[in-house]
């Protein structure tokens, strides 16, 4: 089938029922005199373009060992990578519109892993669109000179791009969802308080991550000037932009161990805290503060909010070294010293999770602490939001991931069968579950509404995706608790 929109002609594919359209340019290639500029719209095509095939990937590195097995990532080269995916099923239709925006850190991903296939959504009446954007040095560096935030300014051009053509794939420009998981998520809460997408969607879905992770010029500079030392080169996006790809991306690697071995704030301002080198900079201007503090301010009040997280996150950071079953208690109250969570607070968790290892009470603690109360805060702060928490604990690694990051997402697009998520879900998952979970985004996606009370009703109602899925009231309140005064 061929679509045309304001670019050319686009030729698709069509599989069991679905249209698919891969490796859309939304932006110009930034390369050349357009590397650490701001996207800018892409060049027209004679005749009809090929877009049976997914386009080049942002560059980055991908994950090696154990983690290479669970996390599902792909490497494609190629100079136009700022391009996006569109599934449909009904071209000439007006249906709801979904935008995923994948994780990886801010620094690795891409939307064009085949675990993401849009087939199950567009099957349910959903125009389901995937996309990539500037990651690590390309999308974050920033000295304090020049346009900050390119990545996540990337996410705003593609916004842009769905809102101008998006009617030719049969979507409704007007009932966007944007929803992303991990750097996703937090790009989705990002996204919530940058002026520059005001319009562009009208639902959110944020899957383990929210308003916290960002983090202020002062932290951006001590990065990139880190950045440049271990480069050997002057602290100017024009001296990085100098050294070749595969280079950059060892040395963004280097740093990234550098920030894990040594979180002191004198060297790494707040980066220390937030555990990333590249996130969005609060830089006064594309990002005028924090997402949590624009949220608070009444950021996107008019904006429905789905955000959740994961029972047991923390376990894909610390199982598959083997750093849970042999972790000794000093080593979780050390964690828990670094998290700012008191002793007493250590305590509440040991007796809410008493006969457990230190190392299973350290992954609820870092759990709460990087994933489950910056949600509970984005939501107390924001008028119309939904909670969740997905509580199926996967097979995988004998059962000692438990319901860790990323273990949604083969549930949410309904694609258990993927090979991409065999080593994530242990080859074993309840298509039950996904049935439940998958239909609660395409609701909410629809209606804004997933199929349980907002959370600012009285008694702090979520929803916990299990076996049996069934709404808790203020779950854990005394680890809520806890937290008070800190995040």
């Amino acid at each position: 089938m061929i679509v045309t929109i304001a670019g050319g002609g686009l030729s698709g594919r069509l599989d069991d029922g679905v249209h698919s359209f891969r490796g859309i340019p939304f932006a110009a290639p930034p390369v050349g005199a357009l590397r650490f500029q701001p996207p800018q719209p892409p060049a027209a095509w004679a005749g009809v373009r090929d877009a049976t095939e997914y386009g080049p990937t942002a560059p980055h590195l991908l994950s090696t060992g154990v983690l290479s097995a669970i996390v599902p990532d792909v490497m494609r080269p190629g100079d136009d990578y700022l391009n996006l995916n569109v599934w449909t099923a009904d071209p000439s239709g007006s249906a709801p519109v979904m935008v995923f925006i994948h994780g990886g850190s801010f620094t690795s991903g891409s939307g064009s892993v085949e675990g993401y296939d849009g087939g199950a959504f567009a099957r349910d009446g959903i125009v389901l669109v995937t996309i990539n954007y500037r990651l690590g040095a390309d999308g974050f560096l920033w000295f304090g000179e020049g346009t900050p935030n390119l990545g996540v300014l990337d996410q705003v051009a593609a916004l842009e791009w769905v809102r101008d053509n998006i009617a030719a794939f049969g979507g409704d420009p007007e009932t966007v969802t944007i929803f992303g998981e991990s750097a996703g998520g937090m790009s989705v809460a990002t996204l919530l308080a940058m002026p520059a997408a005001e319009g562009l969607f009208h639902r959110a879905i944020a899957e383990s991550g929210a308003g916290h992770h960002s983090i202020s010029a002062g932290s951006a500079r001590l990065v990139g000037t880190r950045l440049a030392e271990i480069l050997g080169v002057e602290p100017t996006r024009e001296a990085v932009a100098a050294v070749p790809v595969d280079r950059l991306l060892d040395a963004q690697a280097q740093l990234g161990r550098e920030v894990a071995a040594t979180p002191k704030a004198a060297l790494w301002g707040d980066v220390a805290e937030k555990g990333l080198p590249f996130l969005p900079v609060v830089d006064g201007s594309v990002l005028a503060c924090s997402p949590i503090a624009a949220v608070v301010a009444g950021a996107s009040a008019d904006i429905e909010l789905l955000i959740g997280n994961n029972t047991e996150e923390a376990g894909l950071l610390l199982t598959p070294g083997n750093r849970i079953s042999a972790m000794p208690k000093w080593q979780v109250f050390l964690a828990a010293r670094q998290a700012r969570l008191p002793v007493a607070g250590v305590r509440t968790y040991s007796r809410g999770m008493r006969g457990a290892r230190p190392g299973a009470v350290l992954v609820s603690i870092l759990t709460d602490y990087l994933y489950r109360i910056p949600a509970v805060r984005l939501a107390e702060a924001h008028p119309h939001a939904y909670v969740y928490e997905f509580d199926w604990a996967t097979p995988a690694f004998d059962g000692a991931l438990g319901a860790c990051h990323g273990v949604e997402l083969p549930f949410v697009f309904d694609n258990l069968d993927a090979p991409d998520w065999a080593g994530m879900t242990g080859g074993s998952a309840p298509q039950s579950l996904a049935d439940t979970v998958h239909a609660a985004w395409v609701r909410f996606a629809r209606t804004g509404d997933p199929g349980w009370i907002r959370y600012t009703s009285p008694g702090r109602i979520a929803m916990r995706f299990g076996m049996v899925s069934e709404t808790t009231r203020d779950d854990r309140a005394l680890e809520r608790r806890a937290w008070k005064g800190i995040r």
